[in-house]
């Protein structure tokens, strides 16, 4: 099996990965920081919207299973690409909704997402193509957070099941069972 990468951010890092572990052809979801100025930051100086980082998921994919394009057009349907620098609640640069392409080819097939998603919005996208740009993987605990510490906290709760039922009604054929 062939792996390729994604990088996206839509908010919260783990709003994005509680999503796209649900993806059917997703192999693995890393939840980190990208397009900062910051070498090795930490969860706290993200927060603190010092860094320019974004909060982000790294995506490995099966491309026989499922096209990097799909998976920008499941970002776009459970994240609001319309809102600059934010995601509701969270505010600031960190939550900011943009994609980093590993290649050229990445590069078009998101300027092509974009335009895609436009079709739905009646609100410009404000999401941004960055990169290349140097890849933080989170701390240890912010891994596979939904699936552990995710159930005990309230924002997680008010906030990501209504994601994942966006997902399963508009992508139930994209799931894993």
């Amino acid at each position: 099996m062939t792996i390729e990468y994604a990088t996206i951010a839509g908010g919260c890092f783990w709003c994005t990965e509680a999503v796209f572990k649900q993806i059917d052809g997703v192999v693995s979801v890393e939840n980190g920081y990208i397009g900062g100025h910051t070498s090795n930051p930490t969860y706290r100086e993200v927060c603190a919207g010092d860094t320019g980082h974004a909060e982000a998921i790294r995506l490995g994919f099966d491309p026989e299973k499922i096209g990097y394009g799909d998976l920008l057009d499941i970002s776009f349907a459970t994240h609001d690409p319309t809102q600059l620098n934010r995601q509701g609640n969270d505010i600031g640069t960190q939550y900011r909704s943009a994609i980093f392409p590993a290649n050229e080819a990445q590069a078009e097939e998101a300027k092509a997402a974009i335009l895609r998603a436009q079709e739905d919005q009646s609100s410009p996208i404000v999401t941004t193509i960055e990169g290349p740009a140097e890849w933080y993987p989170a701390e240890d605990y912010h891994q596979n957070y939904w699936e552990g510490e995710g159930q005990q906290n309230r924002y997680c709760l008010a906030v990501i099941p209504p994601k994942l039922q966006k997902l399963r009604k508009r992508y139930a054929d994209r799931t894993k069972s």
